[in-house]
């Protein structure tokens, strides 16, 4: 994952114009104090910036949009932790961004793992259906394997409906995203499972 691991703030940060570059330090200085006129002209110079290099990492418009407010809501919050004697506003903007795409992938790659590994430890296999089992254990790998070439946000989806079993609805409240959002992504998600596995999915 090259986005994930090879990131680094010059690649966002260099085209910036140098008039943007030296107003957002005294922005960022402003939002400390809670002034709420500096904090809208800092998202309007930087929210496109920031909203394509999360999009580059999650690969989903409705995620990366949550993402990227997650982020401006941590610059309200602690613009004191910008220190400009350790690098540009943008770059520190760029890096909190990039931290935080990664671990929402890391999160959801990690909850897809860990349900599947329960769903295949609890298959119960007994000693008069080695057989069956052998074929269930080389399907439910073939699966796994298969579910890693989805993209996170679909993997997460198709976890949540069709191993815990809740419905688009429960779906939909549980990633906090519309219900036609949820849809598009399951059916996505199994359009691609099937192609891949015709004999399984």
């Amino acid at each position: 994952m090259t986005v994930l691991d090879e990131w680094t703030p010059a690649e966002e940060a260099a085209p910036a114009d140098d008039d943007v570059l030296d107003e957002l330090p005294d922005l960022l200085s402003r939002i400390a104090n809670s002034e709420h006129d500096a904090f809208a002209r800092f998202y309007d110079l930087t929210t496109d910036r920031v909203y394509g290099l999360v999009l580059r990492v999650l690969r989903d418009p409705g995620y990366s949009e949550e993402t990227t407010q997650e982020v401006f809501l941590h610059v309200w919050r602690h613009a004191t932790d910008f220190d400009g004697a350790r690098g540009s506003a943008l770059s520190w903007l760029l890096t909190l961004a990039h931290r935080r795409a990664v671990d929402r992938v890391r999160s959801e790659t990690a909850l897809a793992r860990r349900t599947m590994t329960y769903g295949v430890a609890a298959t119960p296999i007994h000693y008069d259906e080695v057989s069956a089992a052998a074929e269930l254990r080389d399907t439910q790998r073939l699966v796994t394997r298969t579910l890693g070439e989805l993209s996170p946000l679909q993997r997460e989806s198709l976890v949540l409906a069709y191993y815990q079993g809740l419905s688009y609805r429960e779906v939909s409240e549980r990633l906090s995203v519309g219900l036609p959002t949820v849809k598009a992504r399951i059916r996505d998600g199994m359009a691609r499972l099937r192609a891949m596995l015709p004999d399984v999915a």
